[in-house]
């Protein structure tokens, strides 16, 4: 009878060590600018780039790759019983177009000293909003379009702006007239409400949970404020022209924390 409860230990151990090896599901795009979703055996830690991720009850964690990825990535799983595995991510690459756009003013082109204490003031108040790591679930739906229209910017691309070459373009522009309803791609909190930053203008970002945030620049009209929780579908902003842009439309980004992902891989394809 005494020996029970050792015989029990050894196979639990044996158990969790099979389960480490052999069941971390991952579902998504490896691919620089996609997410994935992965899950492994409840009371697992995972880590990716010296970060310990947020896990689901049911053991679902989320992770993303941003425009540069490297080829290869490390996905570290520690078991309760303290065995290490380290799975290696491949990563594809891919080609970025370029995109050039002339006829911006100089006044477009080089801020003030003043108005670049602004950008950065306001580029902190927008860090802020998406350092939260909420246990939120709604980065599992599906996500929808916040706008339907023609696409007339997307993620990576390389901006030369009257000749100058500029940072990448980390979002999805898509073409609506101004006042066009912007509904949520995915439910979530608010966590900033903005009248009007320099670049983006009027600007809502919205937690989806475990580090996953949708942007929403050059808005007419905001319908919610921070701390509002809204529903996939529901109406939260109008398209506009406003901040630094051309013309109206919505650049929808998305954020998992500082890694910027492309919104198109979120969406099913042809549903724009």
């Amino acid at each position: 009878m005494k020996i029970w409860p050792a015989i029990i230990l050894i196979l639990a151990l044996f158990c969790t060590a099979t389960d480490l090896r052999a069941e971390l599901k991952l579902t998504g795009q490896l691919t620089q600018g996609g997410m994935v979703r992965g899950r492994v055996p409840i009371g697992t830690q995972v880590l990716f780039n010296q970060r310990r991720l947020q896990l689901t009850a049911d053991g679902e964690f989320l992770l993303g790759f941003d425009r540069d990825a490297p080829a290869q990535q490390s996905l570290r799983l520690i078991a309760p019983n303290g065995e290490v595995r380290t799975e290696v991510l491949q990563i594809s690459q891919r080609n970025y177009r370029i995109q050039r756009i002339n006829g911006i003013s100089a006044r477009m082109m080089d801020p003030s000293p003043d108005e670049l204490l602004r950008i950065e003031a306001e580029a902190k108040q927008a860090a802020r909003a998406r350092e939260v790591d909420s246990d939120l679930p709604f980065f599992q739906e599906t996500f929808i379009w916040p706008v339907t229209g023609p696409i007339t910017g997307v993620y990576g691309s390389q901006r030369i702006l009257n000749g100058e070459a500029r940072r990448p373009h980390f979002g999805v522009d898509i073409a609506a007239p101004i006042g066009t309803a912007v509904v949520a791609p995915a439910g979530g909190i608010v966590t900033l409400s903005h009248p009007g930053m320099f670049y983006s203008g009027a600007t809502l970002i919205i937690d989806h949970g475990h580090g996953l945030f949708s942007s929403f620049l050059h808005l007419e009209a905001i319908l919610v404020q921070p701390g509002d929780r809204v529903n996939q579908g529901q109406p939260i902003a109008r398209v506009g022209a406003s901040g630094r842009v051309t013309g109206p439309h919505l650049d929808w980004r998305i954020n998992w924390f500082t890694v910027h992902l492309d919104p198109q891989l979120l969406i099913p394809q042809g549903n724009n």
